[in-house]
């Protein structure tokens, strides 16, 4: 298939680099790069990750708002630095 193609300067010096390495013609190369990154793209999509689960823990207090939960947090806190 021909088409006409229009390449980011980045991306064109990087082949052009890579053409003058490899000595191979840009046709070769922009095919290999573009089959390389489409089986990267669909392997991606396919390698789901699995669903990000939290865990539970038994409360032993109600804590009604924030302001009591760090006055409680404090007071461990101190309890803790005391060694009590």
């Amino acid at each position: 298939m021909r088409t006409t193609l229009t390449l980011e300067p980045d991306v064109a010096a990087r082949i052009e680099k890579l053409r003058e390495t490899r000595r191979q013609p840009f046709k070769d190369l922009v095919n290999e790069a573009l089959r390389r990154g489409l089986d990267d793209m669909t392997a991606k999509t396919a390698k789901r990750r699995p669903a990000f689960r939290t865990g539970t823990h038994k409360a032993q207090l109600l804590v009604s708002d924030a302001k009591e939960a760090l006055a409680l947090l404090e007071e461990d806190y101190d309890r803790k630095k005391i060694g009590a």
